[in-house]
């Protein structure tokens, strides 16, 4: 007969739970740093809300803060005419990105996929496009648009898509390339011609590439000034571009400062809510082909 054995007793929490690693010193310097670079980046914002809520009798005095805060800059900007300023902006920018991902996209995608004669010269003349100053091309850019007669809205459209075609063009043929041209193959196989097989099997995987392009078209589109300032003068505020409204606030012998730092915060919202919703998608664009 087997004598029967006494079940061992519990181990103590203490013994079954691995001890904590403490962080490394490293670690700790990094996050700080990683810190301290977010501050650098914030603090000009926070600035720029100190200044748009300052009084203008306080704007003189050498304060961090002033005695009480007045939001009375951010009321009366609309009444100027800012509302349609940030309409035409978005028209611009909304309208010039359309643009760019219709043409770009069949454009590296056939680059991508086809080895035709003059592949490589045409990439580089599409890269070429990107050294020429949008300055030296200013006086050539209005003499063009003013003789075909477009509103000043329409003409930056294509003018900010021109701007930004090469770009995209160039970041999607290197994100297609890094998609397998066995998975098409596979899925025409299967019954789906090429332009199926393209809209259901690749641009979902090109997703990443095609918002890096989107969000860097919008933000260049919606950026833009000299161009800008240049076709759309003698228009009114309202039907003027969001840069070249605030510009309204500098005068020739005095700024108001006020204004223009509650206008230029304005500006940044637009942007910071696209971004902050396809933030993910972006990083993992512009880090794609990094790791092979």
């Amino acid at each position: 007969m087997i004598a029967a054995t006494k079940p061992a007793p519990p181990l103590s929490t203490a013994a079954t739970s691995a001890p904590r690693r403490r962080r490394p010193l490293r670690t700790w310097l990094a996050a700080g740093a990683d810190y301290l670079v977010a501050a650098i980046f914030v603090l000009p914002y926070l600035e720029m809300f100190v200044m748009a809520g300052r009084p203008n009798s306080e704007l003189g005095q050498a304060t961090v803060f002033p005695s009480h805060f007045t939001f009375s800059n951010f009321t009366t900007l609309w009444s100027s005419g800012l509302g349609g300023s940030i309409g035409t902006s978005l028209q611009i920018a909304a309208g010039a990105t359309v643009i760019v991902l219709l043409v770009a996209l069949p454009a590296a995608y056939c680059t991508a996929r086809q080895r035709f004669r003059g592949r490589t010269a045409f990439l580089l003349l599409v890269l070429a496009t990107q050294m020429f100053q949008p300055a030296a091309m200013l006086v050539g850019i209005q003499r063009e648009f003013s003789n075909f007669g477009l509103p000043a809205t329409l003409s930056l459209v294509f003018i900010n898509a021109g701007f930004n075609l090469a770009f995209a063009v160039w970041i999607l043929n290197a994100f297609f390339s890094s998609i397998p041209a066995e998975l098409e193959e596979a899925a025409m196989v299967d019954g789906l011609g090429r332009v199926r097989a393209l809209l259901q099997i690749t641009l979902p995987l090109a997703a990443p590439g095609i918002v890096t392009a989107l969000i860097f078209t919008f933000i260049s589109a919606w950026n833009e000034f000299l161009v800008a300032l240049t076709l759309s003068l003698g228009e009114s505020t309202s039907q003027q571009p969001l840069t070249v409204a605030i510009n309204q606030y500098i005068g020739e012998y005095s700024v108001d400062w006020g204004h223009l730092f509650a206008a230029g915060l304005v500006a940044t919202v637009p942007v910071i809510i696209l971004f902050a919703f396809i933030e993910r998608r972006v990083v993992s664009g512009l880090t794609a082909g990094a790791v092979k």
